[in-house]
């Protein structure tokens, strides 16, 4: 690989835990705990941020915050998304390894990127803590990155470009445009272009779907379809400058990329 440098993998939904399940639960459970239940689908909405920001953006729902404020007596405010947090973490913690498994084909994608000389980086909404009892269990099954950049070491999280600027020098990277950002999510996608590199959505075996890989598999095929085509949009309204279903179909990607840098191309 002559011109791309470094590729930048989000973790849930895009290299470990196909439909991006693990912090579904915990979110749902923590919710209930407080006696303001969450739907799934509401729980999905604001994922690939930091989780913090989450439960805030998860507590200024409409419906959310009216149903906190009729238990409560007020409406959210930072000491209790601080309560929702601290509650939160633990169960996320606890369940984590168990969403360790690497996505179909992310073990070969990431050989064939280190066979050209592409350096492996990644980002992630999730916390040193929780990140650190999914790494081993993919370490093992064949997925290790040069470089892990978490929610907490950087000033702000996704949207912003900070674990971008944080990851790349990790990685001995020093143009932006030689580096492609994969993600299942639009402020993951949103992460990489407001730091300069290309950007790959991943629309199936991630967060749009929220589906295992049995689920997405036993589909009708009309609303496989309707269901790809609505994470497409999605993803390419965040500003995706690709789409793929997994990171399984990522090479031929890398390899275009590869060709419209030696063209001149930037993101």
């Amino acid at each position: 690989m002559k011109h791309v440098k470094a590729v930048i993998f989000d973790w849930a939904g895009t290299v470990v835990d196909y439909g991006s399940r693990a912090p579904m639960g915990a979110f749902v459970e923590t919710f209930a705990q407080f006696g303001v239940p969450i739907t799934i689908d509401e729980a999905r909405g604001p994922m690939g941020m930091a989780k913090r920001p989450h439960i805030a953006a998860l507590m200024a729902l409409p419906r959310v915050a009216r149903a906190w404020t009729e238990r409560y007596g007020h409406a959210p405010n930072d000491a209790d998304i601080d309560a929702v947090y601290d509650v939160f973490v633990p169960k996320n913690v606890a369940v984590a390894a168990s969403y360790s498994a690497v996505i179909p084909g992310v073990a070969q994608v990431t050989s064939a990127l280190r066979h050209d000389d592409v350096r492996i980086g990644t980002t992630t909404g999730y916390t040193r803590e929780i990140i650190d009892e999914i790494v081993p269990g993919a370490a093992a099954q064949g997925f290790s990155p040069d470089s892990i950049v978490c929610t907490g070491d950087t000033p702000e999280g996704r949207p912003s470009p900070y674990m971008i600027y944080r990851t790349l020098p990790q990685l001995g990277v020093w143009r932006a445009k030689e580096a492609i950002k994969v993600d299942d999510t639009e402020v993951g996608i949103e992460e990489g272009i407001n730091g300069g590199t290309w950007a790959v959505g991943v629309a199936v075996s991630g967060n749009a779907f929220g589906l295992s890989e049995a689920e997405v598999k036993a589909l009708p095929a009309d609303e496989f379809a309707a269901r790809r085509d609505g994470a497409i949009g999605r993803l390419k309204a965040a500003g995706a400058h690709y789409v793929i279903d997994s990171v399984a179909d990522l090479m031929p990607v890398v390899y275009d990329i590869d060709a419209r840098l030696a063209r001149g191309e930037r993101p």
